[in-house]
């Protein structure tokens, strides 16, 4: 009987390797041998513990090799390069059945692996349903290959901000999700302001596509952006990190019918002011936005297949399983990008 490794989280910092059975799969399966997962935000939180989901069989962004397929799996075959979408959706509920799948009432219900809850991306095997399996061509790194996931998430947003050539838009935060929003939002014909505390980031955003930069702790930064768009405010607004008080900033610099899209989940959740008035005279709209669908999660796999992203400068590290608790700690350091366990 052969086995293999899955790692799963139990309490802060505790980390346990299971091994399970290793299956063949079903006629709508496909068995993938994980190459390499990447560390996400989520995954940070579960190890320092911010985050209570024990035990949890963790990883979403995850990409490998398909080793076999059911006989009515048409989309990959053996051999290819693939990219599994692991938040998983019904099918069934109001919101699947409008087109919001993202939306499902049964998102994080995954269960990858046997008796074990989470998505499991981190595990030497994958037997996953073949609606979740993107093929993508065989010489892309495989880590570029793993930010499928992250950078679907990004297409979502970018997509509920309805960017229209020669718009202004502001990026506040340039880690992975803030570049990936200002590559995609050049892409879309925007001019793009990053807001951004860290000078290397800034750097890096600018390599980016990034046109103008601003760091905060130079300037005003409402006054700055105002400044900019000749007192208009921004046409669209994108909060990539996970602080409250930036989430009242990107309200403020949005101009008349501008979009501000919450991206971020924010810890701890607390309230903003926000001036209600101002609201309904401008007709701002203010959103958030969460998890990939399936057309984007599609969009995102071209975008790398094609090169028309770029990833290799959010690659900050790659470790293999063994050094799993090296991995957390390099993922967790301010000013990194990710960081990746390989198999």
């Amino acid at each position: 009987m052969a086995l293999y490794k899955v790692s799963v989280i139990n309490s802060e910092k505790n980390i346990e390797i299971h091994e399970l059975e290793l299956k063949n799969p079903g006629e709508n399966q496909v068995l993938i041998k994980v190459e390499t997962c990447a560390i996400c935000t989520l995954e940070q939180r579960l190890y320092r513990g911010a985050i209570n989901r024990y035990p949890f069989a963790w990883g979403h962004e995850a990409a490998g090799r398909v080793i076999s397929t059911g006989q009515k799996v048409i989309s990959v075959q053996k051999g290819d390069l693939a990219a599994v979408r692991l938040l998983t959706n019904c099918g069934e509920c109001y919101y699947c059945r409008t087109g919001h799948e993202n939306q499902c009432i049964d998102s994080f219900n995954a269960s990858t692996h046997p008796g074990l809850n989470g998505p499991g991306g981190l595990a030497e095997y994958m037997l996953v349903d073949s609606r979740a399996v993107y093929k993508l061509r065989d010489d892309l790194n495989p880590h570029y290959a793993a930010l499928t996931e992250p950078l679907a998430c990004c297409v979502h947003s970018i997509g509920n901000a309805s960017i229209e050539l020669g718009d202004d838009a502001a990026v506040i935060g340039a880690g992975t999700m803030g570049l990936f929003h200002i590559a995609l939002a050049k892409m879309r014909g925007a001019r793009v302001i990053v807001c951004e505390l860290d000078p290397s980031r800034l750097k890096i955003a600018a390599n980016m596509g990034a046109d103008i930069l601003i760091n905060p702790k130079e300037v005003n930064l409402i006054d700055a952006v105002m400044d900019i768009t000749g007192g208009r405010g921004v046409n669209a607004v994108f909060c990539t990190a996970s602080i409250p008080s930036l989430a009242e900033e990107a309200v403020n610099m949005a101009g008349k019918l501008g979009r501000v899209v919450l991206f971020s989940s924010f810890h701890p959740s607390n309230p903003i002011p926000l001036d209600i008035n101002s609201l309904h005279y401008s007709e701002k709209i203010i959103t958030g936005s969460v998890n990939p669908g399936i057309n984007d999660f599609n969009t995102a796999a071209r975008l790398l297949n094609l090169d028309l992203i770029k990833p290799e400068k959010l690659v900050s590290g790659s470790y293999p399983l063994e050094k799993i608790y090296d991995a957390f700690e390099h993922a967790i350091l301010p000013g990194t990008y990710r960081v990746f366990l390989d198999f």
